[in-house]
């Protein structure tokens, strides 16, 4: 037994090969020198040196059904045509040539690439013709009749093809769960590749952040300590944030959306908005632009939101609405910030989302669009300060999006 375990290793197949092998070479040795009644099968009949190697060539061969089936399936077929050359009063029946055949058949199409099953398939015709003629070749219950006639060998043929296709089919499937699992595995690889270089920037974000606030903050802290013109420590400080926010944009460059082009412009804001109307018009869409309150007291985030959001309602308005007119509104109080982005458009059926690139879904009483990440963006971006958005189509016609962003702490 330690023997076998040394033998087979920790690969369960090759005990099974080792196994069929076995038992393929021990049916050719009873019908060779045995009681071939004893498994149901017909005495074979030939040269001394020739039986000798039969349980060899034939049974043996089978041990090479998973490492090399074609050369397994030639050397039985080789085995075979020798067999009725040298004797032809010899046929294929019984559980002998059965096991064997059918069991080289099904390891031929599991075991070989197509090419090699078909090629190997074919390389036994001139044998089987062989047979057909100088013998017989009946391998399943109820194939009886003339030995050699057309209909045993084609029932003969047809079993040996149903083992081969089920062979086929089997390695086909193999092959298929093989490249899906290495897909995963490329998968998962790619995934902790990611994961691993987000970790890495942040590692490296955080020591550029705490370097150089640890240096504006003592700089800071020593310019008041020392109660003289602090220009030269301003200038310092100065340069230090520049790096400091120039290392941070560079860094945060790879973690941007992949639709969103990476540039070393700030971010835009409420006040670039004059700027987005005019271009919308250029395109074709006339914009009303009306800014109540002072937008330049609003957190740079919100400034941020603020300008997506109308950037967002507007490319929606721009591609569904139709020949259509826009209205924005901001109005920018103590406690909030609120976006309406209005227009008369008359839509087109669908179930988009803005910047989707899909058409929205602008019929009267559909008050929530389905669908795309328009919308989904915009609500998220009220969210993260505790706002809302809310969307749909005007009574009298047109859309409507109206969003309010507060400004105290989100919740």
């Amino acid at each position: 037994m330690q023997a076998v375990r040394r033998f087979a290793g920790s690969d369960p197949a090759v005990i099974m090969d080792a196994a069929i092998g076995i038992a393929g070479a021990a049916l050719i040795a009873i019908a060779t020198w045995g009681q071939p009644r004893l498994i149901g099968s017909e005495a074979i009949a030939g040269p001394p040196w020739l039986l000798a190697l039969l349980p060899l060539l034939l049974g043996g061969s089978l041990l090479l059904r998973r490492r090399a089936p074609l050369v397994m399936w030639l050397v039985i077929w080789a085995s075979v045509g020798l067999l009725f050359l040298l004797d032809g009063s010899n046929s294929l029946r019984g559980l002998t040539w059965t096991f064997v055949l059918f069991a080289a058949a099904y390891a031929l199409g599991a075991h070989a690439s197509l090419r090699r099953a078909v090629a190997g398939l074919i390389l036994t015709f001139p044998v089987v013709a062989l047979i057909s003629h100088r013998g017989d070749l009946g391998l399943a219950i109820g194939a009886g009749g003339d030995g050699g006639s057309n209909a045993t060998v084609a029932l003969a043929l047809v079993q040996l093809a149903a083992f081969w296709l089920a062979g086929v089919f089997i390695h086909a499937r193999r092959r298929a769960a093989a490249l899906a699992a290495q897909g995963a595995a490329a998968q998962r690889r790619a995934e902790q590749a990611a994961a691993a270089e987000r970790a890495r920037i942040a590692r490296e974000l955080h020591d550029i952040v705490a370097h150089h606030l640890s240096v504006i903050v003592l700089q800071a802290a020593g310019a008041r300590a020392s109660g003289k013109p602090a220009g030269a420590t301003l200038e310092k400080i100065e340069n230090s944030a520049r790096r400091a926010l120039a290392e941070t944009r560079s860094l945060l460059g790879v973690l941007r959306d992949p639709d969103e082009a990476p540039g070393l412009a700030p971010q835009p804001g409420i006040g670039e908005l004059d700027a987005l109307a005019a271009s919308v018009r250029a395109a074709g869409l006339p914009v009303s632009l009306v800014i109540d309150g002072e937008p330049g007291a609003l957190p740079a985030t919100v400034d941020v939101s603020v300008y997506r959001i109308v950037q967002e309602a507007l490319t929606n308005v721009l591609k569904h609405a139709g020949p259509a007119r826009a209205d924005v509104t901001i109005g920018c109080a103590q406690d909030a910030v609120t976006i309406e982005v209005t227009d008369d458009g008359t839509g087109q059926p669908g179930n988009g989302q803005a910047g989707s690139g899909q058409p929205e879904n602008r019929q009267p009483g559909n008050e929530s669009p389905g669908g795309g990440h328009g919308l989904a963006g915009m609500r998220e971006r009220a969210a993260v300060f505790g706002g809302e958005l809310a969307a749909g189509p005007r009574p009298g016609g047109g859309f409507v999006v109206r969003a309010r962003l507060p400004l105290g702490e989100p919740s």
